[in-house]
């Protein structure tokens, strides 16, 4: 028998890690963990790029559509429920499989993550009133000052995790890359760890796809009823903060998506930037399904 496997399936967004995904998990019979941190939220669907209805029926998934925008989800808190739906899953399953571009949250379940300071709602506050008040940029300059290291990885347009990084640094006085584990964790499953990419040009073509398709099927309706709650750090993201600026009239539609296609191409080379620093993902085309999957069957440890 072999040991309890973790199958891991990341790389940039619009590379096809869904697909590549349930057919994992199809193959192992087996069930899918997110680790996509803006799919966990209810209302936001269409400009997540969540699993249609019918992928999710296709394979059992966990932590898709889990939790509120208005819920307090954090790294560590995915961390503690994530291993214990895994232990789960292992209860029945020798294989799971996580899938996601979320580098810090796939970190925090194949490595381990040190536990965090509690944030300060005043200092939160603060920021978010900073960010209000000046902008992202001023946001983006805080933190190279307080974490250069963090500053080069973190997806720059998503405020909440700038801000969430700068909480942590100002409040502990030590940079928020200080607190990931130098050690790895032990954990009780083998894990396997596979990256999806593609040449630039084809990877940039798929993304202003997506958006295209995104606006086609109502993204400015998802985001118009969300007005009432645009001042969450959920919705400080690619996709939500482009349209809530055409909604306030600052740019025009066209701009808008524009905007969001350019700010999920640099979100991707981010990601990638991440990834390729973990030197046990094995990289593959989303096409190589068999060479994957010859991949996986030759890791996995008996």
């Amino acid at each position: 028998m072999p040991d309890k496997t973790l199958i891991v399936i990341a790389g940039p967004t619009a590379i096809g890690k869904t697909a590549l995904a349930i057919t994992i998990a199809q193959h192992y019979k087996t069930e899918i963990v997110s680790a996509d941190s803006r799919q966990f939220y209810r209302e936001m669907s269409i400009g997540t790029a969540k699993p249609s209805d019918e992928e999710l029926s296709a394979v059992k998934h966990h932590f898709i559509n889990s939790h509120s925008v208005n819920d307090d989800f954090s790294v560590g808190d995915f961390e503690t429920q994530a291993l214990l739906t895994l232990a789960e899953i292992f209860e029945n399953h020798d294989y799971a499989v996580l899938v996601g571009g979320s580098g810090l949250f796939i970190k925090a379940i194949t490595e381990g993550f040190d536990i965090l300071p509690k944030a300060d709602p005043s200092l939160r506050a603060e920021l978010n009133l900073f960010f209000e008040k000046e902008g992202i940029i001023p946001l983006q300059q805080k933190l190279k000052l307080f974490d250069p290291d963090y500053y080069k990885e973190v997806d720059l347009s998503n405020p909440q995790r700038i801000i969430r990084a700068l909480e942590v640094s100002i409040s502990s006085g030590n940079p928020f890359s200080s607190f990931r584990s130098k050690l790895q964790k032990k954990r009780p499953f083998n894990a396997i760890k596979i990256g999806l990419n593609i040449n630039r040009e084809d990877l940039y073509a798929r993304i202003n796809f997506r958006v295209d398709e995104m606006v086609t099927t109502g993204l400015v309706d998802e985001v118009t009823n969300l007005l009432p709650h645009r001042k969450l750090n959920a919705l400080h993201t690619v996709g939500y903060s482009e349209i809530f600026d055409a909604l306030d009239g600052k740019i025009s539609l066209e701009q808008a998506i524009e905007n969001i296609k350019q700010n999920t191409r640099r979100f991707a080379k981010r990601q990638l930037t991440w990834f390729r620093k973990d030197t046990k993902i094995a990289w593959f085309e989303p096409s190589q399904y068999y060479e994957i999957l010859q991949y996986i069957e030759g890791n996995v440890k008996r």
